[in-house]
Parts: structure tokens; sequence; C-alpha cells
């Protein structure tokens, strides 16, 4: 029975993680297959997934739709290409008659290349701003009023002033609506001066005060943020639900969207120059344990995480690395700039450094999965 139920508990994890990279990769992939076909650009197979074929069909433009046995990514392989990875079969296409060697990628013009390859981004980028647009049209928008109910000791907010009843209308300017509003800016500005507006008594007092860096644990892993120091009254009396037509929703959708990708380049750079901690960095296991967690809140929290998943996999693939889509952009920008594509072995050695990068990242990523998972497992013990 304990098997069962170890197993049933490990359900409740991996088809959430399987709907939601399923989904992020189905409309990346379908981005860079679309500009591909209206680019007159032939494609061989369309797979969601690796390995072995469990269903496929063949559609009438020659495109082979497969599901593959290993649902950790995909890819869209076109005419003249090597493999799923987008390597060039030159040797393949040296031996094609001229009209089919037309309706292979190599044979399109650098600009034509270069938007096949960004549609891909792009397409995750707008995947997160539909569901977005249908959480806050359908949902709404819980907002807790920015009330302090609680200043911590000590504190960032106690030094500069902060008393319990204080209501917080704008920071450096920003209005505020909801408590939220207030943690984002502060967790994005930590050691840097904050000009606060608050109501207080029916009188509005001006705060200046600094949040503090601190590595705050979550149950996805530790996540380092500035921290004022304050707490809202979480009660329902001061909890109200703001709802919004389909066009306000998409302007906040592109907002969050572009909220996210903010946040995202913002960590990285703070990694960069030791700013940020590698902790917060997750892999496969660590995306398949947050997609549990959300299933267990609710359809509308599982669909966010795949909307800030989509958000992620579109900026990571635009960094200038090569094997990823921003490599392949960097090359075709090269080639714009010389008038000619770079040498096919510069092109290959640079492959081999995107590869042995992305490789140790996913395996640096997955090491802090394990280790997170293992601490709370010895933490539940």
């Amino acid at each position: 029975m304990s098997i069962l139920m170890n197993l049933w508990s490990l359900a409740g994890y991996i088809v959430p993680f399987i709907f939601v990279l399923s989904i992020v990769v189905f409309f990346h992939e379908l981005g860079h297959f679309t500009v591909g076909r209206l680019c007159g650009v032939k494609v061989d197979a369309f797979s969601l997934g690796f390995g072995p074929e469990l269903a496929a069909f063949t559609d009438r433009w020659g495109t082979r739709w497969r599901i593959a046995a290993f649902p950790l990514g995909g890819y869209v392989k076109f005419h003249g290409d090597a493999n799923g990875a987008s390597m060039t079969d030159e040797a393949g296409i040296a031996n094609m008659p001229s009209d089919e060697k037309a309706v292979t990628f190599f044979a399109q013009n650098v600009w034509k290349r270069a938007a096949i390859v960004a549609a891909g981004p792009l397409a995750s980028f707008l995947l997160a701003i539909v569901i977005f647009t249908g959480i806050f049209s359908i949902e709404g928008r819980g907002m807790l009023i920015p009330r302090v109910d609680a200043v911590a000791p000590s504190s960032a907010a106690a030094d500069a002033g902060f008393r319990p009843g204080d209501l917080i209308v704008s920071i450096d300017g920003v209005k505020i609506n909801g408590f939220e509003d207030m943690q984002r800016i502060v967790q994005t500005s930590s050691d840097q001066s904050l000009t606060f507006v608050v109501e207080r008594d029916g009188k509005t007092v001006d705060l200046v005060a600094t949040p503090r860096r601190r590595d705050i644990a979550t149950p996805f892993g530790t996540t380092r943020v500035g921290v004022l120091g304050v707490e809202a009254a979480n009660n329902p009396a001061n909890v109200h639900v703001e709802r919004y037509s389909v066009p306000e929703s998409a302007r906040m959708a592109a907002a969050e969207t572009w909220y996210v990708i903010e946040r995202t380049g913002s960590y990285l750079s703070g990694l960069l120059i030791g700013r940020e901690s590698a902790e917060q960095l997750s892999g496969i296991a660590g995306i398949a344990q947050a997609s549990g967690e959300m299933a267990k809140i609710g359809f509308a929290a599982l669909m966010s995480l795949t909307a800030i998943l989509s958000i992620s996999i579109g900026f990571l693939n635009l960094l200038p690395i090569p094997l990823l889509d921003g490599g392949h952009l960097f090359y075709y920008a090269v080639e714009a700039v010389r008038g000619r594509a770079l040498h096919e072995k510069t092109q290959q050695f640079g492959y081999r450094i995107g590869l042995t990068l992305v490789a140790g990242l996913m395996i640096f990523a997955t090491y802090n999965d394990i280790s997170r998972i293992t601490r709370q497992w010895m933490h539940w013990g």
C-alpha cells in the first residue's frame, strides 16, 4: 500500500510537470515552425519530446508530427538540417536538386533565417501574455490593501519610521494598489533608497527606507531579495478582487511578462557579479516540484507557472550562447555585417562551447535541485 501511495504522490508531480513543459515546448517550437513555413522552408519533423516515437502522423506538406518517449523538450527539423539541433547537413544539401535545395533552411537569406530563429522566443513571450490575459480576465486579481499591520524591530522599516496602521500610497512616485505591488518594488530594490508616501491619521507622510538584502527560504529554494520589514493584516476584510476587461487584462499581461523578463535579466546579471545566489537555479527536478505544488493550489496557479516558465525559456534562448537561439542570432548578425557567414569550423567550435556551457548549467541546476529536495526530506523526517 505504501508503494502505491508513493507512486500516486510521485504522479502528482510528474503529470503536472509533463503538462507544463509540453505546453511551453510546443508553443516555442510552433513559433519556429510557423515562421519557417511562411518563409517557404520545408519542415521535415515537429517533435514533442525526444527518443522513440509514441505516436505520429505526416501532414500533406510532408511534415512528420511526432510525440516521443522522453518529454523533456522538443524540436523542429527543417529540410536540410542534419538533426533537431539545426546543424546543417552540408553533404546532403550538396547532392540535392536546385528546387529541393531552395526550400531548405540553409538556402534562405540571413534575414529569413534570423526571423525563423527569433520566432521561438517571441512565441514563448506571446504564450505568457495570452495565459496571463486569460487569468486576469477570468480570475481577476486578488489585492491585499497595502496597510501596515506590524513593523519588525530593527528592520529597514523601523529605522525609516513606519508605524502600524500606515497605508502605503506610492513608492518613488509609483502608485501602490496592493501589498503585492509594494513587495515587488522592495524585493527588486535591495540596498537602494526608496521614498514612500504613506497615509497616517488622515495625512500624508514621506518616509525614506533602504530595503536590506536577505536570503528567503521558499518551497522551491532560497531566493535573495530586498526586505523592508513590514507585514500586512491577513484579514479577509482587507482583500478585494479586482476585475478587468480583456483589453485591460492584455495590458496587465504584457506588463507582467516584462516584469518577469526584467527580474530574470536582473538575476542573471547579479549572478555574474556575485550579487545573487546560484542556489536559486533550478533544473528539471525543481520545475517538476514547482509544477506539483502549483497543481495543488489550482489550475490558475499551474497556468501562471506555465507562463513564467515560458518567459524564462524564451529569455534564456535569446542569450548569445552557441546552440541556443541567441547564439544562432549572433552568428547571423555577424554574417549580416561581414556579408558572408562565419567559417563552418568556427561555428562548430562555438557550438561545442555552447554545448559545454548548457550541459554544465543543467548539471549544476540538477545538483541544486537534489540538494534542496534532500534537505527538505531530512527536515520533514
